[in-house]
């Protein structure tokens, strides 16, 4: 789903508060060897997870390769969580230092000419229709965005998170992750249509 992005971090209130306590409860039992506790996570991000490396890799093989080997070092080393963030900063920055692997290790081009026709999961074709369309053109128009500006709008837009939670991820100082926004939002919307440059 479309938002727009919040330009300083928040904590998200109740909500995120209860969702924040409950991933850390699911990595102190995987800690100690509850395989119901590694299957309810796995449940929870598998989707989130598909969804952003689905904007970094573009190829179904790539996406799941990086997505088990991900939730596979979850799995084999929940002690190197910490803490320090929010236990879904911590699994994102995993798959993104994942995905750099792999795009490194890969030369041909990462397009998925089927990845328009794959189901979003999203209710409803009619309500999904327009999303389906917004997603569509803010994709192409990312298409053209270096890779670490592709990130920060991923995960701003489609993620919903704050500058200083991408920051975490990505492993860089919150203006950075500024000054590489601003950059993208002006190159995608010299390419946009006007509601969505607006939007933007």
């Amino acid at each position: 789903m479309l938002s727009r992005p919040r330009t300083t971090h928040v904590d998200g209130g109740p909500a995120a508060e209860t969702a924040a306590r409950r991933d850390a409860r699911l990595i102190a039992r995987i800690a100690e060897g509850e395989p119901r506790a590694f299957e309810e996570l796995y449940r929870l991000y598998q989707p989130r997870l598909t969804r952003f490396l689905s904007g970094l890799l573009r190829r179904p093989h790539l996406i799941e390769e990086v997505l088990d080997d991900t939730l596979l070092r979850v799995w084999d080393r929940p002690d190197a969580y910490n803490g320090a963030s929010k236990v879904s900063t911590w699994i994102f920055a995993i798959a993104y230092r994942k995905a750099l692997k792999v795009l490194k290790r890969c030369d041909e081009p990462v397009d998925d000419a089927e990845a328009a026709d794959r189901p979003t999961g999203e209710p409803g074709p009619e309500a999904e229709f327009g999303r389906r369309q917004a997603r569509e053109a803010l994709l192409q128009a990312m298409a053209e965005l270096s890779l670490e500006q592709k990130t920060v709008v991923e995960l701003c837009y489609f993620h919903e998170m704050g500058y200083r939670e991408i920051a975490d991820i990505m492993g860089c100082p919150v203006d950075t992750v500024k000054t590489r926004m601003f950059h993208a939002r002006r190159r995608m919307k010299a390419s946009l249509a006007r509601p969505l440059a607006d939007w933007l």
